[in-house]
């Protein structure tokens, strides 16, 4: 119970093979009190049976580029708990029209958007729940590699988890003296809905789970772990950072000889 009696709150839940679903349901298998908001109306119909089965409190819209939704979140929040322990950042959006193709093709419209709902929410709502870590607490963002490397059909959303990554140092430069650590999980390639509009998705992830040094790919277990740890006191001194859960791709600099063959033909597959 390494969350026994923290209350969390956790962004971003969409269905139930979201990130942010497996840590919500973590957190609470370790003893965490749950907020769980969805971001727009069409979601409920499934967030709202995940939040129940694990008793979440908090099931009410919240979209990020709505003030007067996130003032209402944080309101309820304080009225009823009256503080918060941790947060989870898992929101990001971009029009997948625009995750194909060159980033120099990148409209204004779409960067735009995609910098404001994916970084600039996670300093919009750490301001909000730091005033309510009266007694510290922790905030957890999911990153992605693709905002340190380049990496084909992710385009103006690599760019923006390069924005999220260094939002997530500057943060932790603000509030450490106020006891609250901020960190990002840059988890590997996993099938969610999210990664879903990603162009290739199927073939990097078969290639991933022979390059990486464990040669496998990532499991939400993987991520949802790493979050526990980060959320609890086990990681008290730790902030600023960028905690890789990726098999240990991002530490690689060049695939094994023996992969050479079957990245050619997986090539050769997308090609067709």
């Amino acid at each position: 119970m390494l969350l026994k009696g923290k209350k969390i709150l956790i962004t971003g839940v969409a269905n139930d093979w979201s990130m942010a679903w497996a840590i919500a349901k973590r957190a609470h298998e370790e003893g965490a009190e749950i907020a769980m908001p969805y971001a727009m109306p069409n979601l409920e119909k499934r967030v709202r049976p995940l939040a129940e089965s694990i008793n979440a409190d908090f099931v009410q819209e919240c979209n990020v580029q709505n003030d007067e939704q996130m003032d209402a979140l944080f309101n309820a929040i304080q009225e009823k708990w009256g503080r918060l322990d941790g947060m989870l950042h898992a929101i990001a959006f971009s029009d997948k029209n625009e995750l194909t193709g060159r980033y120099a093709d990148t409209t204004r419209d779409n960067f735009k958007n995609t910098m404001d709902i994916s970084v600039y929410s996670l300093v919009d709502l750490t301001r909000r729940a730091s005033k309510l870590m009266t007694d510290g607490g922790s905030i957890v963002a999911l990153t992605y590699f693709g905002g340190e490397k380049s990496v084909p059909n992710y385009n103006v959303m690599g760019v923006a988890k390069s924005a999220l990554d260094s939002s997530v140092r500057y943060l932790a430069a603000d509030l450490g003296k106020d006891k609250i650590r901020v960190n990002a999980i840059s988890a590997g390639p996993i099938l969610t809905l999210a990664s879903s509009g990603v162009g290739g998705i199927k073939s990097m992830l078969r290639l991933n789970a022979e390059t990486t040094p464990l040669r496998r790919n990532m499991t939400l277990d993987d991520v949802s772990g790493a979050a526990v740890y980060l959320f609890s006191n086990l990681s008290s001194a730790v902030t600023g950072e960028v905690h890789h859960v990726d098999c240990g791709y991002s530490t690689t600099g060049m695939m094994p000889n023996e992969m050479k063959d079957i990245l050619l033909k997986a090539l050769d597959e997308e090609a067709k």
